[in-house]
């Protein structure tokens, strides 16, 4: 009974909060006052509704966004699995194909990389596209510009393992340490860092993160389905072996 009386008194709220705005012209000031003092009783003497209230919000916000996800995914299928810019490790033609959206300065994109260095080493069948995502700053977006130009020169993975292994925050002055170190070409790289063609990829990964609601990195996308943050390498093997048992939707 206690239960059904405290459903009924929520439902009478929820009810007013509804209603109160069309039915406040029908009340006085003292109605108007008796009302809030009622609801503000009600809320102090069950508070645990309000925080039902912020997960029901919280879980419906994650559907909708789950939802629009799915649905870019559906609609850039393409720029995400096929796009010719992006650079590729493991089997260019492999059966499977694993998506990330990383940064440089992305602690969890660091712990990650040794993950899929083991992954296209393991698994000669997986490929692996890397989608160059910098949302920590102007540092970022440099390291991931000269990994770009690094690839002309056929010395992405190089670069990218040798940024991912810096202790410390890849800067400027960091990675064009490292890219020489690499026995990279400085002056072209430093030509192609500032290309037109190198900006605009950066540019398409941005938006491409934004039309599927990517909040963070690293992210990764297998086949059909979209994980935030880090996977570790059960997490990544389970995800290939369930599109590998299923067969392939999108990748």
């Amino acid at each position: 009974m206690k239960k059904l009386s405290r459903l009924f008194a929520t439902a009478a709220l929820a009810g007013l909060a509804f209603t109160a705005p069309a039915l406040s012209a029908s009340f006085n000031e003292a109605q108007k006052g008796e009302i809030e003092e009622i609801v503000r009783g009600f809320l102090l003497e069950h508070p645990e509704i309000l925080r039902e209230m912020a997960e029901k919000l919280e879980a419906k916000d994650k559907e909708n966004e789950e939802s629009l996800r799915d649905k870019a995914l559906v609609t850039y299928k393409d720029e995400v699995f096929k796009s010719p810019r992006d650079p590729v490790v493991g089997n260019a033609k492999g059966d499977v194909t694993v998506v990330e959206f990383m940064d440089y300065n992305c602690g969890w994109c660091k712990k990650a990389v040794g993950e899929i260095a083991t992954l296209v080493a393991t698994d000669k069948k997986v490929k692996v596209v890397i989608k160059e995502f910098p949302i920590f700053g102007e540092h970022s977006e440099y390291a991931a510009r000269a990994a770009l130009a690094a690839a002309k020169q056929g010395k992405y993975w190089e670069l990218h393992q040798a940024m991912f292994a810096h202790e410390g925050q890849v800067t400027t002055d960091v990675v064009n340490q490292l890219a020489e170190a690499q026995g990279l070409d400085m002056a072209k790289l430093k030509t192609d860092v500032e290309s037109k063609e190198v900006g605009e990829q950066i540019a398409a990964n941005m938006q491409l993160g934004k039309s599927l609601a990517l909040s963070g990195t690293p992210a990764f996308i297998v086949d059909a389905k979209v994980y935030g943050g880090y996977l570790s390498m059960d997490a990544l093997n389970a995800a290939i072996t369930e599109v590998r048992a299923n067969g392939c939707k999108m990748c």
